[in-house]
């Protein structure tokens, strides 16, 4: 069973990993590695490695490995879908990232095919919860840029709350295989690095060198240095507070009203912001905060990533207060995703998003909007209805 998963929240495991080296070759593996859990196979046309993960609930984590002449990741990702009151379900995945080749990360002109196959081969005798699937497997896959990745595949499920899954152990078998052959890149390969520029411009923002701002924000002793010419770059709100006919034109200090610190901090990341990098959103309740800040500075991509982070961690306790976010914030496609997971739901998450505050707060403030509500409900009724087949 590897099919399509739900839209994965948080994951909660940590992944451990020993390694082992053998050659087909040897008769008795050398006596450094006999401790180790990490083979590899070579045949004429492949490469194939195997590693042993042992997984604790905790945190994701990722682990590399070397195969052929090229760096590979795995990553582990356990995510929850809420699939009701008091319940979850729990898809155990992994997918592979391309690192680059032997020497640096860098892009590989030819191409690479690889194939990811896994499956648990071990877990807690007194772990119910967990159901393995069979040996799952990706597509060969051509990866060409360091951070290119596999589609992910599932190797179990589980269900329970959260709680429940923190502290599940298991081993899990990981094959690598690469396809030897016009794959490699060639001598006359000139391979361009991917931008450090992002790195470089982080580092601008740690070490304060040149930092001609500083920032206070409402409430907070911590202050932010910064570059005026960077943050007017990246957005027009700096850019017309900075060197249009704003008090700030002038100013080395810098006041900021109504937003909290820590997300001011996070926002101040659009120094280096990467796709898919928001780390800095650890919850939706703060990525909400963060979308706000993106919309009032015109940071237009910051505020698709907030988005999209919402979008994956739905949940019945938090979709009520996006959809007000949502709605004053004019995130059409987000606001469309929430309707539909008040309204396509079971009665179960229905009565669980009516019960919280951000529902309450939502029909204070925006009653427009629970009257969109209430027609997508009926709409969905009536399509439903055995009168209208």
């Amino acid at each position: 069973m590897t099919g399509a998963a739900p839209k994965p929240s948080q994951g909660l495991h940590r992944l451990h990993l020993r390694i082992r080296s053998r050659r087909p070759e040897d008769s008795q593996p050398p006596a450094a590695a006999a401790a180790m859990n990490h083979s590899c196979t070579q045949h004429r046309q492949v490469v194939t490695s195997v590693l042993q993960l042992k997984v604790d609930g905790s945190s994701i984590t990722k682990s590399r490995c070397h195969v052929e002449v090229y760096d590979w990741e795995i990553r582990f990702h356990p995510a929850l879908h809420n699939s009701g009151v008091g319940g979850h379900t729990c898809w155990l995945g992994l997918v592979l990232v391309f690192l680059g080749g032997e020497a640096h990360r860098t892009t590989t002109a030819s191409g690479v095919t690889a194939i990811l196959s896994s499956r648990i081969i071990d877990k807690s005798s007194d772990d119910s919860r967990v159901m393995p699937f069979k040996m799952a497997h990706t597509v060969a896959n051509e990866f060409r840029h360091p951070l290119d990745q596999s589609p992910q595949i599932y190797i179990g499920q589980g269900k329970g709350t959260r709680d429940d899954f923190k502290n599940c152990k298991m081993t899990v078998e990981c094959s690598v295989t690469v396809l030897r052959g016009s794959t490699l890149p060639s001598p006359g390969d000139i391979l361009v690095p991917p931008s450090d520029l992002p790195q470089h411009l982080g580092e601008l923002l740690r070490n304060e060198a040149g930092a001609d701002v500083r920032f206070t924000v409402s409430g907070s002793s911590e202050t932010f240095a910064a570059h005026k010419n960077v943050l007017a770059a990246r957005s027009p709100v700096f850019m017309a507070e900075f060197f249009g006919a704003m008090k700030e034109k002038d100013s080395q200090c810098v006041e900021i009203l109504d937003m909290d610190a820590t997300v001011f901090k996070a926002m101040l990341h659009l120094y280096r912001r990467s796709a898919g990098d928001l780390r800095e959103a650890n919850g939706s309740d703060h990525a909400q905060h963060l979308l706000v800040a993106a919309d009032r500075y015109g940071l237009d991509r910051l505020k698709v990533m907030c988005e999209r982070r919402l979008a994956l961690g739905m949940d019945a306790s938090m979709v009520a207060s996006t959809l007000a976010v949502a709605e004053k914030h004019n995130c059409s496609r987000l606001k469309a995703m929430c309707v539909e997971f008040i309204t396509g739901g079971s009665p179960e998450n229905l009565d669980a998003v009516l019960a919280t505050d951000g529902y309450k707060d939502l029909a204070a403030s925006s009653p427009t909007v629970l009257a969109e509500l209430l027609k997508a409900a009926h709409g969905r009724k009536r399509s439903r209805s055995p009168d209208t087949q």
